[in-house]
């Protein structure tokens, strides 16, 4: 595991809340230009939408659907210092709508990295131990190695074809394991496949034929920063009292999901921001179109770690264990040796 270096959260990672215009709508606040920009009504029920600077602008795939990548240029106008830009289509910027963004810094539109036994494209932030990664599915040589940049090994990783007919996302955590996968598009436990086998400080290690040969991929890598950023699992224990996740911050940002069990739930967003304006109302779920759910949830933001307060199957099943991704409002150290909150 890394050690932070990072000092301001937020000028790596941030969530940004707004409000639908219909028009051109520029949304600043962010602290930095995002290179991966998560989009999803609050209100309303728009697919997801995720863009990022190494695929383009113009270039968007969802988290709740199978689909490759498509072009709308009436999405995104740009990437901007302090934010971005929408334009007028109402999948992000619908009158009157509420919208969550996620917004991570990577390092632009990438570069070529031969790390790996096939060449990528990579973004890589390796202080905040982020990188994006493209490459093109080879039709032999199982498995083979991509480069992503991290300079450690990710923990994480979230992978989609672009190109090609629709494919299901693919997703390695490292809780359930090399050779056991997860899809970010449904609700399906953990299985097998090998969609990661191998993790190293510069490349992973997959198999060409979980994805069509030829397709054009994007992966999400996420590493462990020690006071920045937690990719641990919990058990669920069933109870309105329910589980506590020790991350040793105060968490911005958690995405979890069970993966053992039957009972194949949802995976849930739950950032501090709209935490803090209603904590009864407040999951998405990246899966599934649907608008925030209504229903009772609780789950609290603690100065070390997320408890849950609910015993929705979801978040808390009795005897099941549930992955997450967590990154933290305000690092537990920085680069000073100074608590975060003692500055």
């Amino acid at each position: 595991m890394a050690y932070t270096t990072i000092d301001k959260s937020s000028l790596h990672f941030n969530t940004k809340l707004y409000t639908g215009t219909g028009s051109s709508n520029a949304i600043t606040g962010v602290g930095f230009q995002p290179d991966l920009l998560w989009i999803k009504s609050r209100s309303s029920t728009y697919s997801h939408s995720w863009t990022d600077a190494v695929r383009g602008k113009d270039n968007k795939i969802a988290s709740n659907n199978s689909n490759a990548q498509y072009t709308d240029a009436g999405q995104l106008t740009s990437f901007d210092s302090d934010g971005f830009t929408l334009s007028t289509d109402a999948g992000v910027n619908n009158n009157g709508s509420t919208f969550a963004s996620w917004n991570w810094k990577a390092n632009g539109a990438g570069s070529s990295n031969t790390d790996g036994s096939v060449t990528s494209t990579v973004s890589a932030n390796t202080t905040s131990g982020f990188s994006i990664v493209k490459y093109t599915n080879p039709s032999s040589g199982s498995p083979f190695t991509v480069g992503h940049g991290l300079g450690a090994a990710p923990k994480m990783i979230m992978i989609k074809n672009i190109t090609g007919s629709a494919q299901n996302w693919g997703v390695y955590h490292t809780a359930p394991g090399f050779g056991k996968y997860l899809q970010l598009n449904t609700t399906i436990d953990e299985a097998t496949a090998n969609l990661v086998t191998a993790t190293s400080n510069t490349t992973f290690s997959t198999y060409y034929d979980h994805h069509t040969a030829g397709v054009d991929l994007i992966a999400y890598c996420f590493a462990e920063i020690k006071g920045f950023s937690k990719i641990g699992f919990y058990r669920g224990n069933g109870n309105a009292d329910g589980a506590f996740a020790y991350t040793g911050f105060k968490p911005a940002f958690v995405l979890f999901k069970e993966y053992t069990g039957a009972g194949d739930a949802n995976w849930v967003i739950q950032d501090s921001k709209r935490v803090g304006f209603n904590p009864n109302n407040n999951r998405i779920y990246p899966n599934d179109s649907a608008a925030e759910n209504t229903s009772s949830f609780r789950i609290d933001m603690l100065s070390n770690g997320f408890k849950l307060r609910s015993s929705d199957g979801d978040a808390n099943e009795n005897g099941n264990n549930f992955l997450y991704l967590a990154f933290a409002e305000a690092p537990l150290v920085g680069s000073n040796n100074i608590p975060a909150t003692a500055r």
